[in-house]
């Protein structure tokens, strides 16, 4: 069994596609429409045929409900990994990326937290080498 997909809820999918392949600098994978329905995807560049990120529009009161909940609370909605979180940081800051919190140390990794502009907090994490 693999993990392929997982879904962040979005406010809005045009202004999630430009921060998640032009802020963070992942690639569209999927783009198609049925009616009013998109399905919108981004990988890693780094694994073009790794699991996907579905970039899903909260139109859905339980979507929207469950964002808005994790957003309040401070939780980020997805945490992605990196090798260099104090070099992530700074490109993405220098692209326009809104941190609420710079890298910080804190037990077995150094975390940084960001907004989407799309209603989620975003958290990347360095592990600690051992």
């Amino acid at each position: 069994m693999k993990i392929k997909l997982t879904t962040v809820y979005v406010d809005d999918q045009e202004k999630a596609l430009h921060f998640y392949t032009q802020i963070l600098d992942f690639t569209k994978k999927a783009d198609f429409s049925n009616g009013s329905f998109r399905w919108l995807t981004v990988v890693s560049p780094d694994e073009p045929d790794g699991t996907e990120l579905q970039l899903a529009l909260n139109d859905n009161p339980a979507g929207h409900a469950y964002q808005q909940a994790i957003f309040q609370q401070g939780q980020p909605a997805i945490n992605f990994y990196t090798e260099d979180v104090k070099g992530d940081h700074e490109r993405i800051k220098a692209r326009g990326g809104d941190f609420i919190m710079a890298p910080t140390e804190v037990p077995g990794s150094t975390i940084a937290q960001l907004h989407d502009t799309c209603g989620n907090i975003i958290q990347i994490t360095q592990l600690a080498r051992w």
